[in-house]
């Protein structure tokens, strides 16, 4: 697939899922990035906002194979990866593979499994395959989880630690749609259902195709100067007790190459870097707790750090 292949094949795809899911295009696109740099999102929104909807758009868009898993206390790690069951007639034991064996995977309200349920995940996001009674079985291609978790609701959750938080590439809230989109939804009753008749535009193969493109895209070293000047800036900052990692930074690179690929672009810009990072960094910063009791956000503190560092000029393309 040339690159000119590659970028109707995005566009393709972006309008599939516009088709379905209205007043989204800035969402729409934040999840395309994450599919190009292969990463994982942690989406945060109230109930009935189309996190769902969003998920299932995309990958009925590609081919792919969906799951959905609904978190709970009583959820147990088996529930997730499979569990090995003995076979009589086999005389072995014979693997049966669990809701993660799927394209895309989406955990809803994350923050309801126990941690023991948490940590199973946690294989899966960063080698991209799950260990059951001493065998390991590895995920179909292109395997992504997108989580979904409450803001509002305390009661019955285990909050994610930090290092489950760092494998999540994106942090992104949808927000309710505009007015415009919200009447269509009321007077419409089957656009609330669109993304169950999507078609798909495109295959996983084409996806892995695609992520080995965006992966190729040019970061020119003052740009990646920048980036790592952003990092470093999150550490030293008053307001910050815990920076981003080097994770973060290599997280931030592949977001914005990826931003770069789906805006038709060969490069990264400054603006690449800036965009993704209050999505790729946010989640990853933790305040102090001065900076909480006073009202500040992490993405008020990277607005902040971003006005602070000079902006690169004269790139080589």
């Amino acid at each position: 697939m040339d690159h000119h292949g590659a970028m109707q094949l995005l566009d393709q795809i972006r309008r599939n899922m516009e088709s379905c899911i209205y007043g989204k295009k800035d969402e729409i696109a934040w999840m395309l990035t994450a599919m190009l740099a292969g990463g994982h999102v942690l989406i945060e929104d109230v109930p009935g906002t189309g996190k769902t909807q969003m998920v299932k758009a995309l990958a009925l868009s590609v081919g792919g194979i969906f799951h959905r898993i609904q978190c709970n206390p009583d959820l147990l790690p088996t529930d997730i990866t499979g569990v090995s069951i003995y076979h009589p007639k086999l005389e072995q034991f014979v693997f049966r593979p669990g809701p993660i064996m799927a394209n895309m995977l989406l955990t809803d309200e994350i923050n309801r499994a126990t941690t023991k349920t948490q940590s199973a995940l946690l294989e899966a996001m960063e080698e991209r395959r799950v260990s059951v009674d001493g065998e390991t079985h590895t995920l179909p291609q292109c395997f992504m989880l997108f989580a979904t978790q409450n803001p509002i609701e305390f009661e019955g959750t285990y909050s994610l630690p930090e290092a489950q938080l760092d494998r999540f590439l994106m942090k992104i809230k949808l927000g309710y749609p505009d007015e415009a989109s919200e009447k269509r939804l009321v007077l419409e009753p089957s656009a609330s259902r669109a993304a169950e008749a999507l078609t798909a535009v495109a295959t996983v193969e084409d996806v892995a195709e695609l992520q080995r493109q965006a992966e190729g895209i040019h970061l020119e070293t003052t740009v990646a100067d920048y980036l790592i000047s952003l990092i470093r800036g999150t550490r030293h900052h008053p307001g910050i007790l815990l920076g981003a990692s080097p994770r973060a930074a290599v997280a931030l690179a592949s977001a914005a190459k990826a931003y770069a690929f789906l805006n038709h672009r060969s490069f990264v810009l400054p603006d690449d870097v800036k965009a993704m990072a209050p999505l790729v960094l946010g989640h990853r910063l933790h305040l102090r707790s001065e900076a909480r009791m006073q009202g500040v956000t992490t993405v008020q503190i990277l607005q902040e750090v971003i006005r602070l560092l000079p902006v690169p000029v004269g790139m080589e393309r």
